[in-house]
């Protein structure tokens, strides 16, 4: 008989061990014995039922695409209106706003520590006239807006209001979401302003005033994008955001408020990373812990409550200066992933952002990939595609038991926000950027174009320059604002601004206020600042 076993060397392997981007192993074949008392039932369910596991919608796709979004913003407010309108011509969905440096930690232009980063990697925002001109012509009322702003996220969503008040909008009719995510400014990204536990204030209070000003407004996106950029794993990105999921929704109950009342409008950001099924499965994982946690942890009743919606952005961190033109390629698999992971919104990274911020052509090559994904790939014609496939449903379960240790060992050493303090997170996420880049280093990691597969001699390509003297120009235009103003009714914004501060009253109306006076972005922080102090990072060793 003859021998029907594989020859030795046709069943050599490339290396002695695989794994995920993020180190968890993968093996040869999965099978059904990978699942041991597996339930599809108990673990999947069916799209738009507890646990979620395979989509938040029964319908999914097949009853609306996921909302388009392209994160723009540079320079001047005239100069990022005039990009909107260019991609809201081009078919993009919703609006999703970048702000320069000094916008999101509080500072007008003209501050001494704000020169030099004036509108370069986001739009310069000063004051509601700022505001009027970014959304110049853009109907409020029938757009969605996204807004990437944390510390100073109060006064930037309070400016939009103001924006659509004076547009005849109702305020009650306005969706979008503002990021508003702090915790994760002291874990990965480092734009805070105040102290810890003062800046959780004004995120609850944010809650409680959209409650009834903003219902359909989502009022926070917990961010496990940053949590990733800065190095993180998969497992370590679910179990951190959701780990602050968990601290914003304690505060809010703490706060006086009712689960059902504000987690509707919870919302949250992830990273598509380029690991096809890893970051499948993470999605499909998050959602189904998210599901439980709300039911089990906060005895949530309504089910809109329990629902993980989320928006994703590809990985900006693994895009490479080098062949950029490959960044296309990257780009398009990490979308995939967020589709294929049930994502209800999505920004694609364009080529060049390794270089530069986009320029037009790239931003519309970037929303082609997603409108091709959506109209030619045939992926979102049925419901969760992947579902049942050995590798994929192992995954995610691996991911959300893992997820849960870390969220078990948190609520061990007492909450996020002692985790944070401690620097615990902070030093979980540290390690496994190191093991990432020496497994880069040591080529166990392939970037093509980096470390593998250089080319001789790169092409240069064109890039967005943003001119030198636009800094001169906003300072000038924010001066003029400042001197035509009614001062006086400024300051008594501010000081109503000071009173509720220094109480328990909620900010938003005396922000919205102090907005409407022309009061700038840093002159509110600023009143804020002087009652509630400045945070200092502790150094993690």
């Amino acid at each position: 008989m003859a021998d029907t076993k594989t020859p030795a060397r046709e069943s050599q392997e490339r290396k002695p061990r695989f794994t995920t981007l993020s180190g968890l192993p993968v093996e040869r074949l999965y099978t059904p014995e990978s699942l041991p008392a597996w339930d599809p039932e108990e673990a999947l369910g069916y799209p738009g039922e507890f646990p979620y596991t395979r989509g938040i919608y029964p319908t999914m796709y097949r009853g609306r695409l996921w909302t388009m979004r392209q994160y723009a913003g540079f320079g001047t407010a005239a100069e990022s209106n005039r990009r909107y309108r260019y991609l809201l011509s081009k078919g993009q969905a919703g609006l999703s706003v970048a702000f320069d440096l000094p916008t999101q930690i509080g500072m007008d232009s003209d501050a001494p520590l704000a020169q030099g980063e004036v509108g370069k990697v986001g739009v310069a925002i000063d004051s509601l006239e700022d505001m009027e001109t970014l959304f110049d012509g853009i109907p409020l009322e029938k757009v969605s807006t996204s807004m990437t702003i944390n510390a100073s996220a109060a006064i930037l969503l309070c400016l939009y209001v103001a924006v659509a008040k004076k547009q005849g909008a109702s305020p009650k009719k306005l969706t979008g979401t503002i990021q508003n995510d702090i915790l994760k400014e002291y874990i990965a990204r480092g734009t805070y302003i105040y102290p810890v536990r003062p800046a959780m204030r004004i995120v609850t209070d944010i809650f409680a005033w959209c409650r009834s000003e903003l219902p359909k407004w989502n009022t926070i996106s917990i961010s496990g994008y940053h949590i990733r950029e800065a190095g993180s794993t998969a497992v370590q990105e679910v179990a951190f955001t959701l780990a602050d999921a968990i601290a914003y929704v304690q505060a809010a109950l703490d706060a006086g408020l009712a689960v059902d009342e504000f987690a509707p409008q919870l919302s949250f950001f992830f990273n598509a990373h380029s690991d096809l099924l890893e970051e499948i499965a993470k999605y499909r994982a998050a959602r189904r812990l998210w599901a439980r946690i709300m039911r089990e942890r906060f005895q949530a009743r309504d089910p809109r409550s329990l629902l993980l919606r989320f928006h994703a952005q590809t990985a900006g961190s693994s895009l490479t200066a080098q062949q950029p033109e490959n960044n296309i390629v990257r780009v398009a698999i990490q979308a995939l992933a967020a589709v294929l992971g049930g994502c209800q919104s999505l920004h694609t990274n364009s080529l060049d952002e390794a270089l530069a911020l986009p320029t037009e052509d790239s931003a519309l090559i970037a929303l082609r990939t997603q409108q091709i994904l959506a109209h030619e790939t045939g992926v979102t014609n049925t419901t969760d595609p992947v579902a049942g496939s050995y590798a994929i449903e192992r995954l995610t379960n691996e991911i959300e038991a893992g997820a849960l240790g870390y969220i078990e060992k948190i609520d061990s050493m007492g909450g996020m926000l002692r985790a944070i303090e401690a620097g615990f997170v902070q030093g979980e996420i540290q390690k496994a950027a190191y093991d990432y880049q020496q497994a880069v280093e040591r080529k166990e990691q392939i970037v093509v174009g980096v470390n593998d597969f250089v080319a001789a001699e790169e092409r240069p390509i064109p890039i967005l320059k943003v001119a030198p003297e636009l800094e001169r120009e906003q300072v000038a235009r924010l001066r003029a604002v400042r001197a035509r103003r009614d001062a006086g009714k400024v300051q008594a914004a501010l000081g109503e601004l000071t009173r509720r501060a220094t109480g328990t009253e909620n900010l938003l109306p005396a922000i919205l206020a102090a907005v409407e006076s022309y009061a700038t972005v840093g002159e509110i922080s600023d009143t804020l600042r002087r009652v509630f102090g400045e945070y200092h990072e502790s150094v993690v060793i």
